[in-house]
């Protein structure tokens, strides 16, 4: 069959090195790095490894022995990939791939070609090829190549049709330079979209949480919309927005972002601030959580990390989701539940049963509410298009006719404020 001939067999190794960060079990560590191979389609991932090293080898990451083990575990399996969970140098890349004559890929590569695959908009592929040519260039090997085949992905992984590009810094550089115009020029035009969202007065909601929290699968629940929610890391890449009125509630614009990991490359986090713009623009953000999850402590705080890196307001209001309760036995959903009940900003849900959505849509426009402050305006006869547009809002609450004109009470957003501004 054709399309077996493009699936490549792939191999994953977790290095856990003595000494190192020990804040995540490694048995978790190395299912996450599955999870992210097995989210590229057309690799078969068919074995996996966590590696104990007393250190790593400068020149060759793992120790003569382990390289000759698995060089012939490698060999018996017809292994054409290995996927390595941490950064490779490229010099150890260039002698691993020697010593075991097979393809290598660090947890960045495979990253960056993940985001090569879900990149939707103009944007976000803008995005991925500039952090990808900024990673390339650490590497000082070229090995940019472009793949005969719809996906059109980066070409770190390999397969038919690959062509070996030769160029040398400068080459990358001029295309940055280039990219760095095109991302400048897509950015403008978002901000024009986001200019023209601004004169619709909906307070945006934004969905953050680690990959495979279950954002989108909420989001569709919510919006009913067909975002791709599979159980997939990195399902979602380009911000998601739809309008939605919430039961008993405002309408708001629900924004879906893509899943934050730990340990994402600096490059990616850099190319990837103005896809999370959407967050730092928001009025409230929805934590989703994974809580059936074994780590969902861990997750928790490398989220709030990524927010705090990428300077969300610290007056951002936040409510947590605990989702994924449906996947817990009884007695721990009921002691998760008791524990939510007792916070105002916690709600345990399932985003697949719907349990517990309806106590969360009151509380995000109770939260919403609380986000509006009271005013007094004083308005001349002749602002009668001002006066007309705080009608339209529904903001006024009350309003005296002087002499020189109406004195308002107001109670609105400070987004509406901004708007009255412009008016």
């Amino acid at each position: 069959m054709e399309h077996d001939a493009q699936v490549t067999r792939a191999w994953v190794l977790h290095p856990d090195i003595a000494g190192a960060d020990k804040r995540r079990e490694v048995s978790f560590a190395l299912e996450e790095a599955v999870a992210l191979a097995v989210a590229l389609p057309e690799l078969d991932v068919i074995g996996s490894t966590a590696v104990r090293l007393p250190k790593a080898h400068a020149g060759m990451l793992f120790g003569k022995g382990k390289i000759e083990e698995l060089g012939n575990l490698f060999k018996a399996n017809d292994v054409e990939l290995v996927l390595i969970d941490g950064p490779v140098s490229p010099v150890q890349q260039r002698n691993l791939e020697k010593a075991w004559k097979v393809k290598l890929l660090d947890r960045t590569g495979l990253i960056l070609e993940i985001f090569s695959d879900r990149a939707r908009t103009r944007e976000g592929v803008l995005q991925v090829e500039m952090a990808a040519l900024s990673y390339q260039r650490t590497r000082l090997v070229r090995a940019w190549t472009h793949l005969e085949r719809q996906r059109g992905g980066l070409g770190f992984v390999g397969g038919p049709g690959e062509t070996q590009i030769e160029a040398d810094r400068r080459a990358i550089d001029d295309q940055l330079v280039r990219l760095r115009r095109q991302l400048s020029k897509v950015v403008k035009t978002r901000e024009l979209h986001r200019k023209a969202r601004a004169k619709v007065p909906f307070p945006i909601v934004a969905l953050v949480g680690y990959t495979n929290a279950g954002k989108s699968t909420l989001f569709n629940r919510v919006t009913g919309a067909d975002v791709m929610a599979k159980d997939m890391l990195f399902a979602t890449l380009d911000p998601t927005m739809r309008a939605v009125q919430l039961p008993d509630g405002p309408e708001v614009i629900l924004s879906d972002t893509v899943g934050f990991i730990s340990d994402l490359p600096t490059e990616l986090v850099a190319s990837f601030r103005a896809t999370l713009e959407e967050v730092l623009a928001a009025d409230l953000v929805l934590h989703v959580r994974d809580v059936a999850h074994p780590e969902t402590e861990h997750q928790s705080e490398d989220v709030h990390a990524i927010l705090e890196s990428l300077g969300l307001d610290e007056d951002t209001r936040q409510i947590e989701v605990w989702n994924k309760i449906d996947l817990l036995d009884g007695e721990t959903q009921a002691a998760l539940q008791a524990k939510a009940a007792r916070q105002d900003d916690i709600f345990a849900v399932s985003a697949v049963t719907g349990e517990g959505l309806d106590e969360m849509f009151v509380a995000i426009a109770r939260a919403l509410d609380a986000e509006k402050t009271l005013e007094m305006l004083h308005l001349e006869f002749a602002q009668g298009k001002q006066r007309a547009w705080l009608f339209k809002e529904g903001v006024i609450e009350a309003e005296e006719q002087g002499e020189d004109g109406f004195d308002i009470t107001v109670k609105w957003t400070a987004r509406q404020a901004r708007k009255y501004q412009t008016l």
